[in-house]
């Protein structure tokens, strides 16, 4: 919609449209996920365990920006379906270290074939260029916070 009220105001508040953007990419994805039978969050724990490694709950919620009370439900579910193993870290025994099994590293490769459709709906108002630019945007707004 060009002829409302939102384009002037996203023109004076590039938050509000950013808040509105975000709203709408985060329906694309959760139904995408949805549609995948695994959850935004839990998709990407896998993703990072896949290529990082074992990380504690902590790391995870860090680096993912994902509270750490919502984080220990991710990993309750994932573990419950045999996605990922808890094991206390054996450096600090008061932490678990979250691992990827077998089973979580399939799902994940089934999850990330729905990607390029999700980001392909997401974007859809812009070229290639206009991606990448968002893209280095995006970092430069959320790398220091």
């Amino acid at each position: 919609m060009t002829d409302g009220y939102f384009p002037q105001l996203a023109a004076e508040r590039p938050d509000i449209a950013l808040c509105r953007a975000s709203s709408a990419v985060a329906r694309i994805a959760e139904a995408h996920a949805r549609a995948a039978g695994l959850g935004v969050g839990p998709h990407l724990v896998l993703k990072m365990l896949a290529e990082r490694g074992p990380s504690s709950q902590r790391a995870l919620g860090e680096q993912l920006r994902i509270d750490r009370t919502v984080m220990v439900g991710v990993c309750d579910g994932l573990e419950q379906d045999g996605l990922v193993r808890r094991e206390r870290d054996p450096a600090d025994r008061r932490a678990y270290a979250v691992t990827l099994t077998p089973a979580g590293r399939r799902r994940l490769a089934a999850a990330e074939t729905a990607v390029p459709a999700l980001l392909d709906e997401a974007l859809a108002p812009l070229n290639a260029q206009e991606r990448g630019q968002l893209s280095a945007l995006l970092l430069k707004l959320t790398a220091q916070r």
